[in-house]
């Protein structure tokens, strides 16, 4: 008997446990899939066992078919389009008062306690725009 045939469920269990802990520490969602596979090959083991070869072949069909699965499962969720962290995101729809009249294209607009250089189509002073998108620190806007 060599240490290999005594590697088994728990052997399976403490690499899962071993990946699931790098994928905290390294996030990237791949680990996690190799450590699905660790754990589902602890748990048939566990319920049919078989001898170290039998478990690598195993684990190596299981890896394959859990990171292809989380290809495709990643591939279909949707892209983070939150604006949380992106105040520039947030502020296109809000409405502004043009502060320095837009002329030629270029001009400035309220927003929040500053001013912002603002482009779109020509707006007298006081006049009420939408913004439309944010360019760097220049935000497009529409008249309102």
């Amino acid at each position: 008997m060599n240490w290999l045939d005594v590697f088994g469920p728990w052997g399976w269990a403490a690499l899962a446990a071993v990946l699931g802990t790098a994928e905290i520490l390294a996030p990237g969602l791949f680990l996690i899939w190799l450590g699905g596979a660790a754990a589902a090959t602890a748990a048939i083991t566990a319920l049919i066992g078989g001898d170290w070869a039998v478990q690598s072949v195993l684990f190596a069909v299981l890896a394959l078919g859990s990171v292809l699965l989380g290809r495709s499962v990643m591939a279909s969720a949707p892209a983070d389009t939150s604006p949380l962290n992106r105040r520039a995101d947030r502020m296109i729809g809000s409405i502004v008062t043009v502060v320095d009249g837009i002329e030629a294209g270029r001009g400035r607009v309220q927003i929040g306690d500053s001013p912002w250089a603002a482009a779109g189509p020509d707006l007298a002073i006081g006049s009420q725009a939408r913004i439309v998108a944010v360019d760097g620190n220049i935000v497009r806007v529409e008249p309102a």
